[in-house]
């Protein structure tokens, strides 16, 4: 009988870190959640870590908290990476077909996806993904999966997305102090965008925009393929902000106001609504009017969907994407907020929550932990568990152990 398999998906926020565990069916293979947990997080900044001993703490907290509820040992996971530290650029690898009767293999697309990242990174860069987009075979052009044509000539379009080296080596470092291996790092939007988003929406052109506390990150696909991934550095953190300073309050209150009272659209509150901190806050003793709070939050939103807007148009998509806009994230729970996407874009915009799950824990049909669930969905695709030859997870793999597959070849050709 199949072993039953068990993937974790951890989510390493701004402000919570986010853990969760899923079985896999050995029949069908599909994954149902058993676990998850959610911990206030410490020694992260804009998505970025700043403080290992404090991030070591908080990982280590949310991993005692899901084996508490499972009662499953966790010993590694599917981490993710975000921070505006992250770069993506398109390249262009070419081969030629090493078989005499000229049938691509797997090797043959291995080699074309190793060639688009002969490219000059910087020293401080790392590859963290690279994703094909369309293969060329001979000129003939639009080639998802070459596996098995004929030709000579196999040319490949990639996004090759990258991240800042000591980032990587520093959230590594945290992790593996926490007691866990990594399986894989996986970029926040892409991570989200497995738990959020359809074969169709992809087909179509739709952008995730996830909503954070330190960062708001995108990531845009047209005709089932990454078409362009980005993190801004605006958050809802910077809207709590911005209320505590504009109310002169503590961060705590700020917060607690915007979760109560906080809406997208300033139209939609009457002038003369007034809210009593004390009732929030006993050390508080003011009211403040509910209108100017929501002009605070609707200024700063206005920004973050500005800065969206502008990555949009660096790829010629502002306004054309069919599929619209999918928040998620812990900033897209606002009131108001997917309306005020709409018109901020000038696209079709949804709330995008995990589907597709088979689940007994309420908590995990949220917005705020699409990256945690879509990192075990990431882990099921690309990982040990499944995977296909021309996409990412697999794909590193793959790269890295090709030198050790020639070997072992060459020494093949030796023996009797």
């Amino acid at each position: 009988m199949p072993k039953e398999s068990y993937i974790v998906g951890l989510d390493i926020g701004t402000s919570q870190v986010r853990a969760v565990q899923a079985k896999q069916d050995p029949e069908s293979g599909a994954f149902s959640i058993i676990g998850a947990s959610e911990v206030p997080s410490n020694g992260m900044r804009r998505g970025v870590l700043v403080d290992i001993e404090e991030a070591v703490s908080c990982i280590s907290n949310a991993l005692e908290r899901l084996e508490r509820m499972t009662g499953i040992p966790v010993g590694s996971s599917n981490v993710s990476i975000g921070g505006n530290h992250i770069s993506s650029i398109n390249s262009h690898g070419v081969i030629a077909v090493s078989r005499a009767d000229g049938e691509i293999t797997e090797n043959d697309i291995i080699r074309c996806i190793d060639a688009s990242q002969a490219i000059s990174i910087p020293q401080n860069k790392e590859v963290l993904h690279v994703f094909p987009k369309n293969f060329t075979l001979d000129g003939q052009t639009g080639i998802k999966d070459p596996l098995g044509m004929s030709g000579i000539r196999l040319e490949v379009d990639t996004l090759i997305v990258q991240a800042g080296l000591p980032y990587i080596k520093n959230l590594t470092r945290a992790v593996m102090q926490s007691g866990l291996t990594m399986d894989d790092l996986v970029l926040s939007p892409c991570a989200a965008a497995e738990a959020v988003l359809s074969k169709r929406q992809k087909e179509l052109g739709v952008c995730l925009v996830d909503l954070g506390a330190g960062t708001t990150s995108l990531a845009v696909y047209e005709e089932g393929d990454l078409l362009h991934t980005s993190v801004v550095p605006v958050g809802g953190m910077h809207i709590t902000n911005d209320i505590a300073i504009g109310l002169r309050s503590s961060i705590e209150t700020a917060e607690k106001v915007k979760l109560q009272f906080g809406q997208a659209d300033v139209k939609s509150v009457p002038k003369d609504q007034e809210i009593d901190l004390s009732k929030i806050d006993s050390t508080e003793q003011q009211s403040t009017s509910r209108h100017y709070v929501v002009e605070i939050l609707e200024a700063r939103l206005e920004e973050i969907f500005a800065l969206v807007n502008n990555e949009l148009k660096k790829i010629s998509r502002d306004g054309k994407l069919p599929a619209g806009i999918v928040l998620t994230g812990g900033g897209a729970k606002l009131s108001g907020v997917v309306e005020f996407a709409k018109k901020q874009l000038r696209l079709p915009c949804s709330l995008g929550r995990p589907e597709n799950i088979k689940t007994i824990i309420d908590r995990v049909d949220d917005p705020s932990f699409a990256t945690a669930v879509g990192l075990v969905l990431w882990g099921g695709k690309f990982g040990s568990a499944g995977g296909q030859v021309n996409l990412t997870g697999y794909m590193k793999k793959l790269l890295s152990n090709e030198s050790v597959a020639k070997l072992r070849k060459w020494f093949k050709s030796f023996l009797p």
